[in-house]
């Protein structure tokens, strides 16, 4: 199981690559900028990521994510937008508390859970703020 703080940089990364498609990779300071952390506890956790075989990396260089990395960075960007349907459609949140709401969920839920989630869910395509549901990898 992949530790909660892992999860976040994989779903930073996985979010700054998809909201900019066209470049290769993205950087420290972005990620830095999209987690609200400073440069240097970004810096110190890129090489635990890169040790792990989630990134790659070098110095001053672009982050990629590996097919290990964008492999769990799917599984958790699914997770988040299956359980903001659920409490947007099923629990009718308040839409400014959706997004911290399943932050905090996805970490809790299986894989199973989520599936089960997504079929009572009649299986979304989007989430509530217009992105797609990636499929969920094994």
């Amino acid at each position: 199981m992949i530790k909660k703080t892992t999860e976040d940089y994989l779903r930073a990364i996985y979010h700054i690559q998809e909201e900019n498609p066209g470049k290769k990779g993205v950087s420290s300071i972005g990620i830095s900028d999209y987690l609200k952390i400073s440069k240097s506890s970004v810096s110190e956790m890129l090489r635990k990521l890169m040790k792990k075989g989630l990134i790659q990396h070098t110095a001053y260089g672009k982050i990629r994510l590996t097919a290990k990395g964008k492999k769990e960075s799917i599984t958790l960007t699914q997770k988040h937008r299956i359980i903001e349907i659920f409490l947007s459609e099923t629990l009718n949140l308040n839409q400014k508390l959706i997004h911290e709401e399943a932050h905090k969920l996805e970490h809790a839920f299986s894989n199973e859970s989520i599936i089960k989630i997504k079929s009572l869910l009649k299986n979304p395509k989007f989430c509530p703020h217009g992105k797609p549901v990636p499929k969920l990898t094994k």
